[in-house]
């Protein structure tokens, strides 16, 4: 494994993942902004390693799987606190939505690499509006406090919800593509 910047960066992601567990747990009043800081650092570093990888030509084998595993797992954990700070059915619906598709999309992928189609699930262009709609939402649910008289928490929840459609109709596309090269395969 070669340690190129954007598989450091990935690195850092992961790395950031207890720090951001730690802020939710310290009973500071700054502690939500600083999470929200700390995520909003990951989810930078989440475009900036892709970027750079396409742009210096540093694509790994080993960048392409520890990429999306980083980010499920910020993703998830972010979510997680949330849940916790607000334990309500309006939280965990769509909460339940992401996680659950993350699960079952990475599954599908894992599938469709070991049948040599992974490329017939690539990442297109509603995976990458429903991460940036998450992205938003996380960082406004974290930060939890009005910013210049906006109340972050209802827009956050808003744009959680919007992820949520967004997972959804992105999960259908990603099952539709699979059972097309799963009948190409079977026939073929």
């Amino acid at each position: 494994m070669e340690m190129t910047l954007p598989n450091i960066l990935t690195w850092l992601r992961i790395l950031m993942i207890p720090v951001l567990g730690l802020l939710f747990l310290l009973p500071t009043p700054w502690a939500n902004a600083a999470a929200a800081i700390v995520f909003a650092l990951a989810s930078i570093t989440d475009w900036l390693d892709g970027f750079l990888a396409r742009r210096w030509n540093q694509v790994s084998p080993f960048g392409a799987f520890l990429d999306p595993v980083a980010d499920k797992l910020i993703v998830a954990i972010a979510l997680i606190i949330v849940l916790v700070e607000s334990p309500t059915a309006l939280v965990a619906i769509p909460v339940a939505i992401i996680i659950g598709r993350e699960i079952a999309v990475s599954a599908l992928r894992e599938w469709m690499a070991e049948l040599g189609q992974r490329a017939s699930v690539a990442v297109g262009m509603t995976g990458k509006f429903k991460t940036a709609a998450q992205m938003i939402a996380i960082i406004l649910l974290l930060y939890r406090h009005e910013l210049y008289g906006i109340p972050t928490w209802p827009v956050g929840l808003g744009m959680l919800y919007v992820a949520a459609g967004l997972t959804l109709y992105s999960m259908v596309l990603y099952l539709s593509a699979a059972l097309k090269t799963l009948d190409k395969v079977e026939q073929g």
